[in-house]
């Protein structure tokens, strides 16, 4: 099956019906490497898997999943073809959990014997390395006979300690994310970070204190990182996809491939190129650019400052979704996708004041956190278009993309084999609940309630997720029975209490 947006609907920004003007321009501009359609002539009988990741990438801002003044006509394309899971959480957050889980298919939080798990006995958990004895899904593939390859501008995946790179032949990595100390800071042109606001909202300058040094000092290694970059084919995200076109266009044809494609953006700093934000705001703004939130409560910005924010992240998401879209096109020409499962996915969302919360603070695990993305593509076309609201999760994509490329995994996986969902049947899982965690606190659910708790069960926050979807009405002290089920369940899936604590680094 076809990746089907055409040529010209990149160029005009029509593609799935969609007018994207603005969005097509620096795509006309770009010079196209000529593929070497006679590769494609004799490709492997073995399928292939592409593998896309997006960071803080919120479900609810993505077209095909109801929003109707999101412009992500490359993602909704894809799901036009594709599984769509309506329900799917990451079973741990943030970068670094969600990740592993992604390459282990083991969950990381809660889970039985954690402490024999982790090898940690400090009573400390969560953003470490994969286990040595954990194998990772690129090297049973590269055991299977298969070219595994990682593109990636995440930090944290290329840190030697974290072992996410095991099993992958061919790596690259895509320097200059925020986080990464990759040029001298004080190559940052400072003027530029006027551009940037890390105040509050009443314009105090704090620039010395806490996390607003903090904030300015990321913003300007992140400027140093950045400081040769030109045009929108110079940033991060389009680097990434770029970088990863030319990979599959020049894949051995005897060789199978599985292709990881990890994308920190839509992560902060939001400064994809000023008309992105722009066409969700009024294009006459003119303050300082709320490119980076303070995680916490969202009350240090001005409404007008937030909505702004909103417009950034909003506008990112696009670019994002645009370099996606080259991609895929790029893949589709080459004939690569007619052999070839795409699994698209995100580690959590990013809240932007709904609640009162901003950023990624471990409290915040409404809707807006926790739902994510998750797309299956089956190159036979099953169930395109369709939507399933199975509780999907990180820690399936390994056993799913093993099951589909034919290879039984070396150890038991706590994941389970989504690739019956394609056939309309439901996993061996059936999943009537689920529950995750970020830090200190937990989260469950089932097809009628949701709970927010700390670890230990206190401050305890639950919401009829039937009658009020965006989780305004908590209602924990009306439903204590509710509230002690649920909790419950996290202390069952851990394994007993008492439950880790779970830790960011």
């Amino acid at each position: 099956m076809a990746f089907s947006i055409s040529r010209r609907g990149l160029l005009t920004g029509t593609a799935a019906g969609v007018g994207l003007g603005f969005v097509g321009s620096a795509m006309a501009a770009e010079p196209q490497q000529k593929i070497n359609i006679s590769r494609t002539a004799a490709r492997s009988d073995k399928p292939n898997v592409i593998l896309i990741v997006t960071d803080t990438t919120r479900r609810d801002h993505i077209g095909a999943y109801g929003n109707s003044w999101m412009r992500t006509p490359s993602l909704d394309h894809l799901a036009s073809q594709s599984l769509r899971f309506t329900r799917a959480v990451p079973e741990a957050m943030p970068t670094v959990p969600a990740r592993r889980s992604i390459h282990s298919g083991m969950r990381t939080f809660p889970f039985r014997d954690w402490e024999k798990r982790s090898g940690n006995k400090s009573g400390v958990w969560g953003w470490q390395h994969i286990p040595d004895d954990q194998p990772t899904l690129a090297e049973q593939l590269s055991g299977a006979g298969y070219t595994t390859m990682l593109v990636s501008d995440v930090p944290h995946t290329f840190k030697p300690s974290m072992n996410f790179a095991r099993g992958f032949k061919v790596m690259q990595w895509i320097r200059g994310q925020e986080g990464d100390d990759y040029m001298p800071i004080w190559m940052a042109d400072d003027r530029f970070l006027d551009r940037y606001m890390y105040q509050t909202a009443g314009g105090k300058d704090l620039t010395s204190k806490g996390d607003n040094l903090m904030l300015a000092n990321e913003l300007r290694q992140y400027l140093a990182n950045n400081v040769d970059r030109d045009g929108e084919e110079d940033y991060l995200a389009a680097r990434v996809f770029r970088t990863a076109s030319r990979m599959v266009e020049n894949v051995p044809p005897e060789e199978p491939f599985f292709l990881a494609i990890d994308s920190f953006d839509p992560h902060e700093p939001w400064d994809a190129p000023r008309h992105y934000a722009d066409y969700y705001d009024d294009p006459d703004w003119n303050e300082p650019e709320p490119v980076s939130p303070r995680y916490g409560k969202s009350d240090y910005l001005t409404e007008r400052q937030l909505k702004r924010m909103r417009a950034l992240y909003a506008g990112e998401i696009t670019m994002v979704d645009r370099w996606i879209g080259y991609f895929l096109e790029r893949a589709e020409q080459t004939g690569l996708l007619d052999n070839t499962l795409v699994i698209m996915t995100s580690d959590h969302g990013m809240a932007l004041g709904e609640h009162g919360a901003l950023g990624k603070p471990s409290f915040a695990l409404w809707p807006e956190m926790t739902d994510t993305p998750f797309f299956i593509r089956h190159p036979d076309g099953k169930r395109a278009g369709e939507a399933m609201d199975y509780f999907a999760s990180t820690h399936d994509i390994a056993p799913t993309i093993l099951a589909f490329a034919g290879v039984t995994p070396k150890t038991e996986l706590d994941g389970t084999n989504l690739m019956p969902t394609l056939d309309g049947e439901m996993p061996e899982d059936p999943r009537e609940h689920f529950t995750s965690g970020m830090n200190d606190y937990v989260w469950a659910s089932d097809r009628k309630f949701t709970l927010i708790a700390k670890n230990d069960g206190t401050e305890a926050r639950l919401y009829d997720i039937v009658a009020d979807p965006e989780q305004m009405n908590e209602i924990a002290a009306e439903n204590p029975d509710e509230v002690k089920r649920l909790y419950d369940l996290v202390v069952k899936d851990a394994g007993g209490a008492p439950l880790p604590h779970y830790d960011q680094g």
